[in-house]
């Protein structure tokens, strides 16, 4: 039972380390690892939702302590992708998701790709450079109205944070540097995850013993992989993230 046990802390710091590395809560990583490890599927599903949010929301503070937070991004993310993420919920009980999973799948595939063989490290610095000097046109922000909404959608319907599809979504879509994308990502992920954690927990879905474990192992990895992400070269840590995403968007699809 222990070595059992053990097994679960270090898939929890694997899920930590590049969750804080790669801006994302991790349930979408932890959930096919514990499944391969021999934990039952919903177990698996459910478990890795609260058990990230400590692990997120340390991350989150090293992204914060360097200034890469852009919070306009992160407080219309809330407000919309919340409510979202509630009618995700509800929606499981009466519709068929696969198609809108199969879309998922293929996106975060296509962020891959370009992350992997087109990094925007020149693009990215520019953006920086100019981000407090220029006012966002409409566009961007019905762009980011409807990042919030698809997200806030399919993190109620996979019970996750959705933070595999925020962070690419923000850094292609909206054109910020891949840092500050990731921090955003985070910051919104802790919240995305509360209300399905909320509804899992009142319904009895949670095996706490799992969550605790897979916490204790992601909380310091997590801090630990927001640090080496902030200290990395742009074009190097897109080309490391296209490659997860690129590998999570196959094994989504080949699921299906």
């Amino acid at each position: 039972m222990i070595l059992h046990y053990a097994g679960i802390l270090v898939i929890g710091i694997i899920v930590g380390f590049l969750g804080g590395l790669f801006g994302k809560g991790g349930s979408a990583i932890a959930t096919p690892m514990l499944s391969l490890y021999g934990i039952p599927g919903f177990v698996a599903v459910v478990a890795p939702l609260p058990a990230t949010v400590p692990g997120t929301f340390i991350a989150s503070l090293a992204y914060w302590k360097s200034n890469l937070i852009d919070w306009q991004v992160v407080k219309w993310s809330i407000a919309i992708g919340i409510p979202a993420t509630i009618v995700g919920s509800y929606l499981t009980k009466y519709t068929g998701a696969t198609p809108l999973l199969i879309l998922t799948g293929l996106m975060v595939l296509i962020f891959g790709l370009d992350f992997l063989f087109l990094p925007k490290e020149n693009k990215s610095k520019t953006a920086a450079s100019e981000e407090t000097k220029v006012i966002r046109p409409l566009y961007w922000r019905i762009s980011l109205i409807s990042i919030a909404i698809f997200v806030g959608l399919i993190s109620g319907l996979l019970a996750n944070a959705g933070g595999f599809l925020l962070a690419p979504s923000y850094a292609r879509i909206l054109r910020m540097p891949i840092k500050k994308a990731f921090a955003c990502s985070l910051s919104v992920s802790i919240f995305l995850a509360l209300p399905g954690t909320a509804v899992h927990a009142y319904l009895g879905h949670i095996d706490w013993i799992i969550t605790s474990v897979l916490a204790l192992g992601s909380v310091p990895s997590s801090y630990i992989g927001a640090k080496l992400a902030i200290k990395t070269k742009a074009s190097y840590l897109e080309r490391w993230y296209g490659l997860v995403l690129t590998a999570l968007g196959a094994f989504f699809l080949f699921k299906l």
